[in-house]
């Protein structure tokens, strides 16, 4: 492979079309504010790599990424690209990964409103993120140690598996279909509304209105704190190790273990879920 490496580049197009080529201590900054430095490439590396300017990474075939920084101009960072992998990182730009495949992110810094737009198989490793709209409409994830602050996260998404992750989101996972949640912490108002084949294991759910208008949800020994008016409209089989505050409306061949219930709330024909105040022992059986 050929490399490039203490440069700077700051021109239209620098390195368009460019094969099998590391890009090691380089800036993309300057004067000219050129775009798409390394558009229409394969098999590149970027490494030790300072991105100032915009959608360096579209149609890319082939890349890694690594201890490297996109900054907040350099927006819309990778679109269109797939068998990428990022390491050790920080993405700040907006929209910075859109309708891509085959990705790895591992240790990054995630800063990106709308971030991960239509994105299929993609795999994130111990990464921090802060961002509006994350993941939306994308398939085939795996998450793991992955701590999220923000709003309207993982929305549409299908075939998902998150595990040891803290979410702190409003408005979670509305319309997700196939996920499994498994030793998370998941807080924020309103969760997975209008969800489908959504499963909870092991999990703290804190928040207002979680879980409702749902199909074929479960929930397996989780803890719910601070929830109210939990489940309206949802089929739904839960374990729940701690009070709920109320639940509300639980679809007809729904089956609810908790210890105790402030309020069950039946308004509305269908509504006849079971919910059993039930200890350990029971919840297990339940479960």
């Amino acid at each position: 492979m050929r490399t490039i490496e203490n440069q700077s580049f700051d021109e239209e197009r620098a390195l368009y079309g460019s094969r099998s080529l590391i890009v090691k201590n380089c800036a993309f900054d300057g004067e000219a504010d050129g775009e798409s430095a390394l558009k229409e490439c394969s098999d590149i590396q970027a490494l030790h790599c300072f991105m100032n300017l915009r959608y360096p990474f579209w149609h890319d075939h082939g890349l890694v990424i690594r201890d490297s920084e996109m900054t907040e101009l350099c927006r819309a960072a990778l679109w269109y690209s797939d068998h990428i992998t990022i390491e050790n990182t920080k993405m700040h730009g907006i929209k910075a990964l859109r309708e891509c495949a085959d990705v790895t992110l591992r240790g990054c810094d995630i800063r990106s409103p709308e971030f991960g737009w239509s994105v299929k198989n993609i795999t994130m490793e111990n990464c921090d993120a802060e961002s509006e709209y994350f993941m939306m409409r994308s398939e085939n994830l795996h998450f793991t140690d992955v701590r999220f602050t923000g709003k309207y996260s993982f929305q549409y998404i299908q075939n998902a598996v998150f595990e040891h992750c803290t979410f702190d989101t409003k408005d979670a996972f509305w319309h997700a279909k196939n996920v499994v949640v498994r030793d998370s912490v998941v807080k924020g108002e309103y969760l997975a509304w209008y969800c489908e084949n959504v499963t909870f294991e092991n999990c703290r759910i804190i928040g207002t209105q979680p879980l409702c208008y749902c199909k074929n949800l479960k929930l397996v020994n989780c803890e719910m704190i601070d929830c109210d008016l939990a489940f309206e409209r949802s089929k739904v089989e839960a374990s729940i190790t701690t009070p709920v505050i109320s639940i509300k409306d639980p679809l007809t061949g729904s089956r609810i273990c908790v210890p105790s219930v402030g309020e069950i709330i039946r308004d509305i024909d269908g509504a006849d879920g079971i919910v059993t105040v039930c200890d350990k022992k029971a919840r297990a059986v339940c479960a």
